[in-house]
């Protein structure tokens, strides 16, 4: 079983996060990462970098769902304004 803190820590270690927040159950999951690595980058590519992050974990199918909110530091300060 995965836990909150097992996707913090690869999160952590695979992205440069200014902010992360993962909530969930277990199996279901809701992050919002907040990384200079997606500046540019289209949504899409910014969550193939989340499941980069979280390898495998996300391969070998111990989170059944995974919901992403991925923003930039400037989008997050914008949001939070």
């Amino acid at each position: 079983m995965v836990t909150i803190q097992d996707l913090e820590a690869a999160l952590k270690a695979g992205l440069p996060c200014q902010h992360l927040a993962v909530d969930g159950d277990g199996r279901h999951f809701q992050a919002l990462i907040v990384s200079d690595a997606f500046k540019g980058l289209s949504r899409v590519r910014q969550h193939q970098l989340v499941y980069q992050a979280l390898g495998a974990s996300m391969q070998d199918d111990l989170v059944h769902a995974l919901a992403l909110k991925t923003l930039t530091p400037d989008e997050w300060e914008a949001q939070r304004g």
